[in-house]
């Protein structure tokens, strides 16, 4: 009996041991998919604010706070924007001076704790940028979606989708830039946004449920009057933007896609949102099966959409290499298998969805060049 029992005894624990895996493993999967809009993704270092003089900020020195480029600098009850790292400035080893372009709201405190953003602009296109919009709302599969359109004189559209972590603000980087072009701007919002409808389990899709959002904005935009559309993308919204350019039923009317850190591989991007909640790498398998439980994700539907010998129309995108929550590996791939069609233009020392941060003249250069080609 007592080895029966010693046997016995030896299944238990690992039947409990295993349950606790699975559930370690759902709940890691359900932290890195419920990322709530208009916050850092998981692994973006918080920095403390060390002094402040009139165009300059100090921060904790790390690779993060090094980055070039212009950013959002966010925290509890304040947003700035900050440029350029001044080199030139007297600062201690463990600290970085960086320009300090602006705060657009509350008060950069000395020892508030403060994370970099891609995300420039608050509020509305007015009152960021001077820009006249409509607030519109898009009729959408699970309800209303609430949108800005900003009118311009050309006939083809800019849909702006922003992706996981951020909201339609996102968007307004480029805002100026598209208006500048004459383009009309619909920066849409999707499911599980504020003021849309919340997805069931509340969980992202990665693109793959979210897409048929992004397919109501272009039905919009057509009934609305534009001839043709081209679809900017950013993360998991360059994701849904593949799938509009694959399956829409209106995708004879998208003329070009502009893709921003685009997720290809919905699995990779699953490992890197729960590997920066620092989840055991034991049980990243289980965190990966369990999303695709609980959300319905399908990689085939993914790789599908992506697959180069679909691509119908000319393709812009932005990507690096510094990328850690969708391999820039991938991206590179597909670029080499289509060059007739997508250009890559390979972003330096950026994270992710942040490309035009890193290089706004660049970026705006390059979008400049393949948006004239197009209207």
């Amino acid at each position: 009996m007592r080895p029966a029992t010693a046997t016995a005894a030896a299944v238990t624990t690992m039947i409990g041991a295993g349950a606790v895996a699975v559930a370690a493993g759902r709940y890691a999967s359900s932290a890195a998919l419920k990322v709530p809009s208009d916050r850092p993704l998981p692994g973006e270092p918080r920095l403390t604010v060390h002094a402040t003089a009139a165009g300059q900020v100090t921060l904790t020195r790390c690779l993060a706070s090094r980055r070039p480029g212009t950013y959002g600098l966010t925290g509890p009850g304040v947003h700035a924007v900050v440029g350029p790292v001044l080199d030139d400035v007297p600062h201690s080893p463990d600290t970085v001076v960086r320009r300090l372009e602006r705060v657009v709201t509350g008060r950069l405190e000395v020892g508030g704790r403060v994370r970099l953003t891609p995300r420039l602009h608050t509020g509305t296109p007015a009152g960021a940028l001077g820009l006249e919009y409509q607030d519109t709302e898009v009729p959408g599969e699970l309800g209303a979606l609430p949108a800005w359109y900003v009118p311009a004189a050309r006939s083809t559209w800019v849909i702006a989708v922003h992706g996981i972590g951020a909201t339609r603000e996102h968007p307004m980087n480029v805002m100026g830039f598209l208006h500048r072009m004459r383009l009309p701007v619909l920066a849409v919002s999707h499911r599980g946004d504020p003021g849309a409808p919340r997805p069931a389990g509340g969980l992202s899709h990665l693109g793959d449920s979210e897409w048929r959002d992004l397919d109501a904005a272009i039905r919009h935009a057509v009934r609305q009057g534009a001839e043709r559309v081209v679809l900017h993308g950013w993360s998991t919204g360059a994701a849904m933007a593949l799938h509009a350019a694959a399956n829409s039923g209106l995708r004879d009317r998208i003329s070009g896609l502009v893709l921003d850190s685009p997720v290809l591989d919905w699995e990779a991007t699953v490992r890197a949102l729960v590997a920066a909640r620092r989840v055991p790498a034991a049980l990243l398998p289980l965190a990966v099966r369990a999303a695709r439980g609980s959300t319905g994700v399908h990689g085939d539907r993914l790789a599908e959409a992506a697959d180069p010998r679909g691509l119908r129309v000319p393709t812009l995108v932005f990507h690096g290499p510094e990328d850690r929550i969708a391999p820039w590996t991938t991206t590179r791939d597909l670029a080499s298998l289509r060059t007739d069609l997508v250009t890559l233009h390979t972003i330096r020392d950026a994270p992710h969805a942040a490309m035009w941060n890193a290089d706004p003249h660049r970026y705006e250069e390059a979008m400049r060049r393949f948006l004239t080609s197009l209207v």
